[in-house]
């Protein structure tokens, strides 16, 4: 019965007015940044983390939860309608979402995506409901060595889950573990990579570098690279799915629920990634494999049930273990860290009303998402007439007032300008920012973890491999590299990267 006074704990938190404004504010921005191309759930997090100071940490932590996925529904109404995926993990909606609208069925895609999503993000709450408080559990049995073999493969993972050159994305991480060195040493106090610069003593600003590299850097790509928006969908007439589309799409939802909520849990994984997975099973499954790409509804039922399953169970190792699994998690972390929380098990024992709350707010927002969605898809619709360059400049003015905010120092407003010129020319180099990020979260942790069991073993590196889960763990991580590694893997995902 632990499990349903939990939830009940959960519910009576989140059923307060401050916290049900806060989850409607969340998976309403979410929704907007989810429609409008060029932003998306990393930026708009790291925008609004200087917000999130003088809110609660139960409401921050809602209203941010909101937006991740909240973004997976916006981006799919646009996928559907006008074939401009919102978020990345919309893409492969849009492949027969855009079909069907074009043939006069973008209500039924606009419904099953809708239901879908609901579907699966009920299911992946209560998984997270489930499974999270036994791994918080399991989690404060690990020992130093064993969390630092955990955060190596989280890295690892990050890398071999990335897109395009495993080289680059190692370079990132590595580049990510650097810049999060910056500071003062954890035992000494010694500063170390600050090159005399007394604003880095306490290290670089979190929210400078997220905001500059994925704010600033996105800015500038999108204003070099506008899309052109035009909407060609008739009105829509009717939302009501046949009993034939019920019938193709049970068991794609079901099938795209069950490997997001697997996936989702995967560092590097998250949304995008069961998405693609979930449309690549769909279309080896049917019997009739020519139509995806022509209008299957199976091919925006699988996706868009697997990209909201996958973004609610990435909230499980962030939760429980304190490990991001993608940089919208890290960001999460980032939010906690402001709150004076220290994110890893004990939040669950510590922080019962902070952790249940978060989940029960999940299955409120779903449903207000299904409730809000459908009904301003015409008002979506409109916002993507707005031109970009008339967006930007209150994006880079709101940046520069959340960076500011946070130390009330000119420093770091600066240090996000170079970060957004990084992130630009990042993505010119075809480097994924994402594994950066992690490594700057993660960096710190790992050494720390580190240098706590070279201590406990009186110097011994050999404590990591004689302990056999932290052994278990650092296997698993090396031979996820080796195959990642492979020439014919290599080259497989680089052509994928590049299409």
């Amino acid at each position: 019965m632990d499990i349903f006074d939990n939830l009940a704990l959960g519910f009576s938190v989140a059923f307060t007015f401050q916290n049900l404004l806060y989850c409607f504010i969340g998976v309403l921005l979410g929704t907007l940044i989810g429609v409008l191309p060029g932003l998306g759930p990393v930026p708009t997090i790291a925008m609004l983390l200087p917000i999130t100071f003088g809110l609660p940490p139960v409401s921050a932590l809602i209203m941010l939860a909101g937006i991740y996925y909240g973004a997976q529904y916006g981006g799919s109404t646009t996928a559907i309608l006008i074939n401009l995926p919102g978020e990345s993990s919309s893409v492969v909606t849009a492949i027969d979402g855009y079909q069907m609208a074009r043939q006069g069925r973008a209500g039924p895609a606009l419904a099953t995506a809708a239901l879908g999503s609901f579907f699966a993000g009920t299911v992946a709450t209560f998984l997270l409901a489930v499974f999270a408080p036994p791994l918080s559990d399991l989690a404060l049995k690990f020992g130093a060595p064993e969390y630092f073999a955990l955060m190596v493969l989280g890295l690892v993972a990050s890398v071999t889950l990335a897109h395009g050159s495993v080289v680059k994305a190692l370079a990132m991480v590595v580049l990510g573990i650097l810049l999060g060195l910056s500071g003062q040493d954890v035992y000494t106090g010694t500063p170390r990579f600050t090159f005399d610069v007394v604003e880095l003593a306490d290290g670089i600003e979190f929210v400078a570098l997220a905001m500059g590299v994925f704010g600033l850097g996105e800015i500038i790509r999108n204003l070099e690279d506008e899309h052109t928006r035009s909407v060609l969908v008739q009105k829509i007439k009717s939302l009501m799915l046949s009993k034939d589309d019920f019938r193709r799409i049970i068991w794609p939802v079901l099938r795209g629920t069950t490997l997001g909520s697997f996936l989702g849990i995967l560092p590097g994984g998250g949304a995008m990634l069961s998405a693609f997975a979930a449309y690549s099973i769909e279309k080896k499954m049917s019997k009739e494999p020519q139509r995806f790409g022509k209008g299957a509804i199976e091919g925006v039922a699988g996706p868009e049930s697997a990209n909201n399953a996958g973004a609610q169970t990435s909230f499980i190792p962030m939760l429980t273990l304190g490990i991001p699994s993608n940089p919208v998690m890290a960001l999460m972390i980032g939010a906690l860290i402001i709150q004076g929380i220290v994110p890893g098990p004990n939040v669950v024992k510590e922080q019962p009303d902070l952790f249940w709350g978060i989940i029960a707010s999940m299955w409120i927002g779903n449903l207000m998402l299904v409730l809000l969605n459908l009904p301003l898809i015409g008002m979506w619709v409109r916002l993507l007439t707005v031109p970009y360059h008339v967006l930007f400049p209150l994006i880079v003015g709101f940046c520069c007032i959340g960076v500011y905010s946070v130390n009330n120092n000119t420093f770091d407003v600066f240090a996000m300008g170079l970060f957004g010129l990084i992130g630009y020319v990042l993505v010119k180099l075809e480097c994924e920012p994402a594994p950066l990020l992690l490594g700057f979260i993660i960096g710190p942790m790992l050494e720390e973890y580190l240098r706590r069991a070279m201590l406990i073993s009186r110097g011994d590196p050999l404590v990591f491999v004689t302990r056999p889960l932290s052994a278990t763990l650092l296997a698993i991580a090396a031979a996820a590299l080796v195959v990642v590694l492979l020439p014919s893997v290599r080259k497989t995902r680089e052509e994928a990267f590049k299409e």
